[in-house]
């Protein structure tokens, strides 16, 4: 999902932009993705079809650049749709992979209804911890008190959850752009760049 997302972000693209894009997110420590593992991925990746791959020259130099291919572009939205509705209440991984890509991703009002079904979900599983905590005697104290991390970390996000659900629906996340200096805008401009190149070879 992450380099589905990365390239569809940032196509056209070239695979050492995405490694120094994700491993900026330091996806190795929260993600499970190893940064030496993103070329490999990039190759399987165009092989099922999900990506198209181009190799230009670009100022002199041979550069193999990525786009998103109908399917990729399916199967993302499918993965940043299912990871934002599923509560893995033990591993959040998915959920932070999909969230940091979603306004880039998927349409408003999809991405929107995708975290209004996890916040039912989470409200469904606040109400297992309770029947946990009804039940306070049939369990150890310290495996209670386990469960009952997990259920102040659950109410947390729901909270968090409903801000982000607000936002949404009033329109009042503030806008941004990256800083002068930013790696985003050297991308940019090479993307522009791909572009151009990808143009004139079609005609």
């Amino acid at each position: 999902m992450l380099l589905l997302g990365a390239v569809g972000i940032f196509e056209p693209v070239n695979g050492y932009q995405i490694r120094r894009e994700l491993t900026s997110w330091q996806v190795d420590r929260w993600a499970h993705l190893n940064p030496g593992s993103i070329y490999g991925g990039l190759t399987t990746l165009a092989r099922q079809g999900h990506l198209a791959r181009h190799e230009l020259v670009d100022g002199g130099r041979e550069v193999t650049v990525y786009e998103l291919t109908g399917s990729g572009r399916t199967e993302l939205e499918r993965l940043t749709t299912t990871a934002l509705e599923t509560v893995e209440l033990y591993d959040r991984s998915d959920f932070m992979a999909a969230f940091s890509m979603y306004p880039s991703v998927l349409p408003a009002d999809l991405a929107r209804r995708s975290l209004v079904q996890r916040r039912v979900h989470l409200e469904a599983t606040l109400a297992e911890f309770t029947e946990i905590k009804m039940r306070s005697d049939a369990v150890p104290p310290h495996v209670l008190q386990g469960a009952l991390l997990w259920y102040d970390v659950t109410v947390a996000e729901l909270g968090w959850l409903r801000e982000v659900v607000d936002e949404l629906a009033t329109g009042t996340r503030p806008e941004w752009e990256p800083p002068a200096g930013d790696p985003g805008w050297q991308m940019a401009a090479d993307r522009e760049r791909y572009r151009e190149i990808l143009d004139r070879a079609d005609r």
